[in-house]
């Protein structure tokens, strides 16, 4: 370290090189829409379990039965709205359903569902809706029914 003669006379030294790149500002950009990506993938993670958690008594309270849809129509000045007529095997029931966007009103007769019959009857645009088809969503919006993966008999409690 004191020494004056680090390096000898007539030593060569090599061309130098650069230690860092230089970082371009469409890098940068892309960095920042990956980060950008990932906190939303991470607020879209945190909503799946937004709800309270409930007891084993109160999920024992939901009636959940298969049907099958016999009949639909699109509820006219509504987009997402279809009319739907379910059947349970002993009963018809008329159900409203913000599925409109993913699936055509044809397209659905015959489709089995999974149904929540002892939720409240409401009027939707005028029309008295007598349960709650389930549906998932995917991260798209695109909706998809929950119903059986083989044909069941119409009424067959969900358990």
């Amino acid at each position: 370290a004191g020494s004056t003669e680090l390096i000898s006379e007539g030593a060569s030294i090599e061309k130098p090189s650069l230690l860092f790149e230089k970082i371009e500002d469409t890098d940068v950009e892309k960095q920042v829409q990956k980060l950008l990506k990932t906190k939303e993938d991470n607020k879209k993670a945190a909503q799946i379990n937004t709800k309270p958690m409930i007891s084993y008594d109160d999920f024992a309270k939901l009636d959940l039965k298969v049907g099958t849809i016999t009949e639909a129509e699109k509820v006219e000045k509504a987009d997402k709205l279809l009319k739907l007529t379910v059947d349970l095997g002993s009963e018809q029931r008329t159900v409203v359903s913000g599925i409109a966007k993913s699936y055509n009103a044809e397209d659905v007769i015959g489709q089995q569902v999974t149904l929540l019959t002892n939720l409240e009857p409401r009027k939707i645009r005028g029309i008295e809706s007598q349960g709650m088809i389930l549906m998932s969503e995917n991260s798209d919006g695109k909706l998809s029914f929950i119903a059986p993966d083989k044909k069941i008999a119409e009424g067959s409690e969900i358990a």
